[in-house]
């Protein structure tokens, strides 16, 4: 609970400080308390239903996410920032509309936000110091246990939605967080009251039923989590759910209303790189390591290795319309090394030659159709 009461310095001082932070190119910045009690029970909750899968960092440090004092001892204040990042050439409709190509997630089809937002709160960091002279501080950005997202909430940015994402009524969700934890008792904000009302779009459009509870997302059915947390074999059922998304999903943003009007960024970093425009899912699978690291230097696809960026696409190209080159590149890949993405391969192939056999049968049904009302003779003789 905050008791600490603001004196004008810094009240001055926190008013500086989100000019400050505007003037570093964030989109918008807040500032909570450091109290997220009444997170853990849902926190803990999650986790004892393992619906973390296999990110076993979400356990690892048990309520210490809901704890920003304990990752940095004398944390009072969380100034907490956003960040636009909605790409100008997103292309949604005609990327996901083409099941030949590759969508990626919009977040990632420029530079890696982390070391971005990381370098703008650390200069944040040295504005405030410049002033205010030595004092506390770490940053974060989407890499420590922190519950970036209900201290966001807390320090005015948006609310959580039914996805469990932020919202904010102007900028929808297409937005980056990072946080910078200060020993500085600051002035806090006002939690906006705004929330998803009776909309129920992200969970009734998501593909593979991941959000089995307005606010409670099953990581293990989310398609970001697969084609980008899960290092093993992608489970056969939720394949053909997965459609041409080859790195994460953005399902559940495009259905969101809030998102209808949310803007556009000017940040150079966050546009579409040419390597990510209208990219052919066989393209991408021969692609050899050498091009993959070249193609994904400074950016954050790479994380996810060269093993889990072909299964990915051997996934795309077996949800793909039937295509004789899908399977002539396929099968040139039958002795691949990895055993994880073979298996995924020969998934892959055996979907193609499943799609082929039916072509062909259709193919044999019209052409008989034909010969049948080109002899006159009735159509089920």
């Amino acid at each position: 609970m905050n008791t600490l009461v603001a004196t004008p310095e810094m009240t001055e001082l926190a008013a500086r400080i989100k000019q400050w932070a505007l003037d570093l190119g964030f989109s918008q910045v807040g500032i909570a308390d450091t109290d997220l009690q009444l997170e853990e029970q849902r926190l803990q909750q999650w986790l004892d239903q393992g619906m973390h899968g296999e990110m076993q960092y979400m356990a690892q440090h048990g309520m210490m996410r809901a704890r920003p004092a304990e990752l940095l001892p004398g944390t009072l204040r969380v100034i907490s920032v956003r960040l636009d990042y909605l790409p100008k050439a997103a292309g949604f409709a005609t990327n996901l509309a083409d099941p030949t190509q590759a969508y990626i997630s919009r977040y990632a089809l420029g530079r890696d936000y982390h070391k971005i937002i990381r370098q703008k709160l650390k200069q944040l960091a040295d504005k405030i110091s410049s002033v205010q002279g030595e004092f506390g501080f770490r940053p974060f950005v989407d890499s420590a246990p922190v519950l970036e997202r209900p201290l966001a909430a807390k320090a005015g940015l948006g609310w959580i939605g039914k996805h469990s994402l932020l919202l904010n009524p102007a900028a929808g969700s297409w937005f980056f967080l990072g946080e910078l934890l200060v020993d500085l008792p600051l002035p806090v904000d006002q939690p906006l009251t705004q929330d998803c009302g009776n909309c129920v779009a992200c969970i009734t459009m998501c593909p593979t039923g991941a959000i089995v509870a307005p606010y409670v997302v099953d990581a293990r059915r989310c398609i970001s989590y697969l084609t980008i947390e899960l290092k093993d074999a992608i489970p056969e059922e939720l394949r053909p759910l997965i459609g041409n998304r080859i790195y994460g999903c953005d399902d559940c943003q495009l259905v969101c209303p809030v998102n209808r009007t949310a803007p556009l960024t000017d940040e150079a970093d966050f546009q579409r790189r040419p390597q990510w425009q209208s990219q052919t899912l066989l393209a991408l699978l021969q692609w050899d390591e050498a091009t993959f690291l070249k193609q994904t230097e400074g950016s954050a696809i790479r994380r996810i290795g060269f093993s889990r960026w072909q299964r990915n696409l051997a996934v795309g190209i077996g949800n793909a319309p039937y295509s004789f080159d899908n399977i002539e590149v396929l099968q040139s890949f039958s002795d691949h090394p990895d055993l994880m993405v073979r298996e995924h391969l020969e998934w892959a192939l055996a979907q193609q030659l499943h799609k082929q056999q039916q072509a062909e049968l259709q193919n044999r049904q019209q052409q008989r159709l034909i010969r049948i009302i080109q002899l006159g003779l009735p159509r089920d003789a």
